[in-house]
């Protein structure tokens, strides 16, 4: 299960692009346990960059969005398979300009839309994480959710979601 590149301790990034109408900006992928589903711009952080600097990196790639740190709003951790330990930081981003055209990465994604909490939470094909978290605010409150099951396909063997609400 580990990975040469990033070893046992992985930590990835993600953005809460949060437009002025409440919306979130999501993304399709066309890969992973998460293939079709809606889910967060995210990925791997690079030796070069903090976490924050990851999730708006990671947003421009997979979207075509420039966006703004407001804050960190939440952690996920958990271990995969009993021997990996896959942390996602969540930050909450802003878009630099809400009119900005979105283009999904090629090979990686295949769709991005702007979708409001309610529209998240009522979908099938939503990632578990975004359905914990859709009906929440994220101003206020750090909490931890540890009944929640990621789903099966992943492997993990501990899980923990943490958020504001």
């Amino acid at each position: 299960m580990s990975n040469k590149k990033r070893g046992n301790v992985w930590l990835g990034a993600a953005g809460i692009v949060m437009n002025s109408k409440g919306e979130w900006l999501v993304v399709k992928k066309t890969y992973s346990g998460l293939k079709g589903m809606w889910s967060l711009p995210a990925g791997f952080v690079e030796g070069n960059e903090t976490a924050d600097q990851a999730a708006i990196r990671e947003v421009k790639e997979e979207t075509g969005l420039d966006c703004k740190l407001e804050g960190m709003v939440g952690f996920r951790t958990g271990i995969l398979k009993g021997e990996v330990s896959d942390n996602l930081a969540l930050f909450l981003l802003r878009p630099e300009q809400e009119d900005q055209l979105l283009m999904p990465q090629e090979n990686e994604i295949s769709e991005v839309a702007w979708k409001t909490p309610f529209e998240l939470k009522d979908d099938r094909n939503v990632s578990a994480m975004i359905h914990e978290i859709a009906e929440r605010a994220i101003e206020s409150g750090l909490l931890q959710m540890e009944q929640m099951e990621p789903g099966e396909w992943f492997g993990y063997t501990s899980y923990k979601l943490f958020y504001k609400k």
